[in-house]
């Protein structure tokens, strides 16, 4: 009997394994899961094979030839497009004359096929469906036996509600030729979907054989991880390339490795060809470890699969790890638990790859840093690009020109033919470089491009929404980051791009299914500068009371960070009246973030020029003008929370009436506070996106505030505008006849505490739901809107429980009547996110 073995696939949940192989060749233990079939086969006496290739087909031709290497041959019937299982199987019919097997190339199996086989002629079948029953039969396709073993249901994929056998399809098959009646010639046709109904509907003879033994499909890297580690615990009767050796160690024939003594292997360990261990290394099992990779001193690898040709530095450590082909992990790498580093890959001296991060292949990271993100490089095979802060990378090395062209495409794609878009950045040279990139790729899609130069985002926000444009887009330097880029997409509101909207041009993006349009359609790219700032600054002055700043007689002291804000507001202020003391002005010149020392110098001198010329106020703006760091009069820098609990009062003094929005984090000074003084409070979500979403909603708030010195006037615009925050906390001290310093004295005391504890992605949504439970008992007789997270109330204090967004992650926030109450409160609840993790 001959075998077809499908070995089509493109193994798209297995990337980046699979970016620059065929899943086939994928190695389980150093071995293509492919030729791990070809054994299995040739065991049963199976030896005439038909291979269908189509995804880097030729890879599969050139490592297996005419199969007389492994004992069995080999015809190979080529698809120029995918076919589908039935349609790739028809394509070879010719070779099929008499009943056949067929048998995925890329699932992993031990199954006694001459019993299918057998059972098969017995039942004289058309097809027999080779079935295994599974614990978890969700991801499979489910079937029904009736008498005689004869099918009776299919289910593809079906919800446990819909579960009523726990008998899945293998996706093996013994068949009868007169079956390819029901599969046209070059059309795409899939055995479980198209065929086998038909066979149902006509009552032709199909019966189900469940096979005893192994069986695992190779469908994603959590089972490529357990399928590496079912094979060095024995649990499959399969042939593994190597001898066993004391202490459950498997080394090839063939190979020579050189293990330190002082070097310690707990197995099962699986060594390649020439693998060297150096001294103090510690190896805990199950582990592979490919062909010809090299060790260094006091490494530490557990439950790690590292294919072959790699380089490990001293101190380098594995955790549940997946390590591609030709890596270079230099001194001291950490990679965490169900990270993939795909092939080529280099990780810098002392660089941490976060839990379940993947970086594709040819990646580069530098000493130092910290991946929380999966990194592409290439077209295919993230899952997400966008994370909380937009599209962020390491400069010039995820983020690079080839990139944005691409996501300029992408997005222009998602988009009407003829829309505009503005595009803007900050003064550094990476966003320059990225913004022409995100340029060119726009007009592709038949898109306008509106580029404004080089603006502050508040400027950004502004014109995008007053443009009549579908959006925009905007790309800075990281503030958090020196060596990393943000690209933020804009809604036509001038807010951040909805997650829908995202996810339209990731959709675009990963399919690479972007509009290319006729030369005469391709969009136009138009400058424009100064107009952007002129319809701001009139805009401006129009949300602002010029007689009162004009009477105000105060001075400012504003540190711009060497951002594009000082170009926009300090001829503001001069129309105004307003006197001020620029410090790090632009200078039109590209520009860097400033380091944390700098930063730390920025605002000791910002204090004392402030308190030593005698100004009303200082203020550090972040590069991109969006939030500002307080200073009062007195040369004393404001926390966050107070400076907002001040301009609240302010607010709340000079709008009577007026509703104040803040985040959950906030403390409750600010319920204390609108009682007081007639107001009222809104909470939101405690992220960027949500107090802006709350500043453009119908009716929005007055005033918001981060706690993190962004503030928004919904009545001007929803963004954050560290610009017209300083106006009118000068509008309001000099309405109400006070120093800064004043407002401060008189707000009430609160204390904070905080913490933060790691866990895996994996058990977030499990301590999410124990600590849901807890809240409703804690909760029960108090009234406790969960807007955000997990909130605990007492009598006098209270905590807050949220999930970082984009990290493995859990943030503490709580309240108290003192600090050291407020921090031993933090260290509780942090204690019990560790219990429930």
């Amino acid at each position: 009997m001959k075998a077809v073995v499908m070995a089509g696939g493109e193994g798209s949940r297995l990337r980046p394994l699979t970016i620059g192989r065929p899943k086939p060749l994928v190695p389980i233990l150093n071995v293509p899961v492919l030729q791990h079939i070809f054994g299995l086969l040739r065991r049963h006496g199976i030896t005439e094979i038909v291979v269908t290739v189509q995804y880097l087909g030729n890879l599969i031709q050139d490592y297996f030839g005419e199969g007389q290497d492994f004992g069995v041959s080999i015809t190979y019937s080529i698809e120029d497009s995918p076919l589908g299982t039935a349609g790739s199987v028809r394509h070879a019919a010719d070779l099929l004359t008499e009943p056949f097997l067929v048998i995925s190339g890329d699932a992993l199996t031990d199954f006694d096929l001459q019993a299918a086989i057998a059972f098969h002629r017995q039942q004289q079948a058309m097809a027999t469906l080779v079935l295994h029953r599974v614990p978890n039969p969700l991801e499979y396709g489910v079937v029904i036996l009736g008498e005689d073993n004869r099918v009776t249901q299919f289910l593809e994929k079906p919800s446990w509600g819909e579960v009523f056998s726990d008998t899945v399809n293998t996706g093996m098959y013994v068949l009868d030729p007169d079956i390819f009646r029901y599969v046209p010639k070059d059309k795409m046709v899939d055995w479980s979907q198209d065929v086998f109904p038909q066979l149902l509907q006509n009552g032709d003879p199909m019966v189900g054989y469940v096979a005893e033994g192994y069986w695992r499909d190779i469908g994603d890297l959590g089972e490529y991880m357990r399928s590496n580690a079912d094979m060095l615990h024995g649990q499959t009767g399969l042939d593994v390339h190597g001898v066993v050796r004391e202490s459950n160690l498997w080394i090839t024939p063939d190979s020579r490795p050189s293990i330190d003594p002082s070097a310690q292997l707990y197995g099962p360990v699986y060594l390649g060809k020439n693998v060297e261990i150096r001294e103090d290394t510690v190896v805990h099992g199950p582990t592979v470890i490919g062909d010809y990779t090299i060790v260094e001193p006091r490494a530490h690898i557990d439950r790690s699969v590292i294919w072959a040709n790699c380089y490990l530095g001293a101190g380098t450590n594995l955790h549940g790890a997946l390590i591609g082909r030709q890596c270079l992990l230099k001194n001291g790498a950490a990679v965490f638990e169900g990270a993939v580093v795909g092939d080529g890959c280099t990780l810098g001296e002392g660089a941490i790859i976060r839990p379940k991060v993947k970086l594709w292949p040819d990646k580069v990271v530098d000493d130092g840093a910290t991946v929380s993100q999966s990194i592409i490089w290439g077209q295919q095979g993230r899952r997400t690009i966008f994370g909380s802060s937009g599209v962020t990378g390491l400069s010039n090395v995820e983020l690079v020109p080839e990139f944005a062209a691409r996501l300029g495409a992408a997005y222009g794609s998602t988009l009407p033919i003829g829309a505009r878009v503005t595009v803007n950045r900050d003064l550094s040279r990476p966003a320059r470089m990225l913004k022409r990139a995100l340029i060119s790729g726009l007009p592709s899609a038949a898109v306008d491009v509106l580029d404004i130069g080089s603006q502050p985002i508040p400027v950004a926000r502004y014109e995008t929404q007053q443009s009549a444009v579908a959006g925009g887009i905007h790309v800075r330097t990281s503030p958090h980051d020196h060596r990393m880029v943000d690209i933020k997409i804009l809604g036509s509101d001038g807010l951040n791009s909805p997650k829908s909207a995202e996810r339209k041009v990731e959709t675009v993006f990963f399919r690479e299914d972007f509009r290319r349009v006729s030369p005469e359609e391709i969009g136009s790219i138009t400058v424009i500068g100064e107009p952007v700032t002129l319809r701001y600054r009139q805009a401006f002055r129009r949300h602002v009371e010029e007689e009162v700043l004009s009477r105000s007689g105060g001075r400012l002291v504003l540190d711009y960070s060497l951002g594009t804000a000082s170009a926009v507001l300090q001829p503001l202020l001069a129309t105004l009246g307003v006197a001020s003391i620029p410090i790090n002005a632009a200078t039109g010149q590209p520009f860097s973030v400033r380091s944390l020392p700098d930063v730390e110098s920025d605002r000791r001198q910002l204090a004392q020029i402030t308190a030593t010329v005698g100004a009303t106020f200082g203020g550090l703006f972040d590069h991109d003008g969006k939030s500002v760091t307080l200073v009062d009069e007195q040369g004393h820098e404001l926390a966050g929370m107070t400076a907002l609990a001040a301009f609240a009062v302010l607010v709340w003094r000079t709008v009577p009436g007026a509703t104040v929005g803040v985040p959950v984090t906030a403390p409750l000074v600010f319920e204390h506070l609108a009682d007081k003084l007639g107001g009222h409070v809104r909470r939101t979500r405690a992220t960027p996106d949500a107090l802006m979403a709350s500043g453009a909603a119908t009716e929005p708030p007055d005033f918001l505030g981060d706690g993190q010195g962004g503030y928004i006037f919904p009545e001007f615009h929803p963004g954050f505008d560290a610009m017209m925050a300083s106006v009118r906390l000068l509008q309001c001290l000099t309405q109400e006849g006070v120093r800064l310093s004043e407002v401060i004295a008189a707000l009430p005391p609160f204390h904070m505490g905080h913490a933060e504890v790691e866990g895996p992605w994996e058990s977030k949504g499990k301590v999410m739901r124990a600590l849901h439970q807890r809240a409703r008992e804690h909760n029960r007789n108090r009234d406790v809107a969960q807007i955000d997270g997990v909130r605990f109330d007492l009598d006098d204090q209270w905590s807050l429980v949220l999930p970082d967004p984009d990290r493995p992650l859990f943030r503490i926030y709580t309240e108290a009547p003192s600090s050291q109450q407020a921090s031993a409160l933090a260290d509780e609840y942090a204690e019990l996110v560790r219990e429930l993790a």
